[in-house]
Parts: C-alpha cells; structure tokens; sequence
C-alpha cells in the first residue's frame, strides 16, 4: 500500500530558505547575512555563590585590543582584530580567518560591584569575574531555639 504524504507550502519554503543559506555560507562564509566581517565570540557564562564568571574565547586577539564595560545589568564586550597583510603574489586557497570589531552585550543574572571586577586574558580566553552586589550575595540566618 502506499502511504500519501500531504503536501505543505510552508515547509517547502523553509526548507528553500534552509538550502540557500547553507549555499551562500559556503559561497560567502558564515556571517555573511549580519554584515560582519568579524563573529561575536563564544561565551560561557556561570555564577558561583559569590560571583559571575564570564569567559570569552578570543583568539588572535591581544589584552589591549579588548574593552569591557558594565552599565546597570548589562555587560559589555567590545574588541578588534588586526588583519594580517595579505599575500598578493598567492592565490588563496581557503581563506577564513576573519579580522574587523565586535560587540556582544550580554544581561547579568543579577546586580555585580563592577568596580571590584578581574579580568585575565590568557591563551586566547578572556575570563573576568565580577562580585555580586551584597545585596545579592544568599544570607544565613540562624534558628535560635528557646
């Protein structure tokens, strides 16, 4: 017996509109729909009891090239990448390695002292911890018993 599979329109164009991305990512590179020439980086972002821990991989980056920011609940991070010369006397065979300014704003999970912030930049990865307002910081209230 055959089995009818019903014909929907709007699938189709989804999986039209799928199909060209992947063929213009592949002609063009990624990022090519935003207008960038450099991708926001990849962020992990985490809280302890104390603080939030934000770390940022930035690769060919340096410590002076990077700029951060907190303004009311919202961080920060803006940076940019130096291109390197390019070779005019070669025919580039693969070339990905992107170079232009970022700048991804990321909200805060709660209120933090920004002026007691630390920011390591090592190996590529940006890690900055920022202590929570006290406010924020979880309370123990002991039970005295009469």
């Amino acid at each position: 017996m055959a089995n009818l599979i019903r014909f929907e329109p709007m699938r189709e164009m989804v999986r039209m509109s799928d199909a060209m991305d992947r063929l213009f990512d592949n002609l063009y590179g990624r990022g090519w729909r935003d207008g960038d020439l450099f991708e926001s980086p990849s962020v992990d972002m985490y809280q302890t009891e104390n603080d939030i821990v934000v770390k940022a991989s930035l690769p060919g980056m340096k410590a002076d090239d990077i700029q951060i920011s907190v303004v009311g609940d919202v961080l920060t991070l803006r940076g940019e990448v130096h291109a390197e010369e390019e070779i005019n006397e070669a025919s580039y065979h693969i070339h990905e390695r992107r170079s232009g300014s970022f700048a991804r704003s990321l909200p805060l999970p709660t209120s933090v002292q920004s002026d007691r912030a630390k920011a390591e930049f090592e190996n590529g990865v940006l890690t900055l911890t920022l202590p929570k307002a006290e406010e924020m910081r979880p309370k123990t209230i002991t039970v005295k018993a009469k």
